[in-house]
């Protein structure tokens, strides 16, 4: 994720995007990031809570990985929708 993060930055000021863009941009890639330390660390509490198998947790613990996989696809999303026409216009 950090390595799409940086490669989406350097893409971001290369192409010289507009405020609004980048802010966008930054927005999605700070989201998932967020969302993804939330979900690590709701599951190293459930880890302490208990190490038996418990279905309960696994659900919590799917639910979380979900939350993170369609922030994840919202990201990607927005940085097409923003940074396909600086890439097609130079294919061009």
């Amino acid at each position: 994720m950090l390595i799409i993060a940086a490669l989406v930055i350097i893409a971001m000021f290369y192409f010289s995007t507009s405020r609004l863009e980048k802010v966008v941009l930054l927005f999605a890639i700070f989201s998932v990031l967020v969302l993804e330390l939330i979900n690590s660390t709701v599951e190293r509490i459930m880890d302490v809570v208990t190490n038996d198998h418990d279905e309960r947790v696994r659900v919590i613990k799917d639910l979380m990985a979900a939350i993170v996989l369609l922030a994840s696809f919202g990201a990607i999303i927005v940085g097409i929708l923003v940074l396909s026409p600086y890439i097609f216009g130079i294919l061009k």
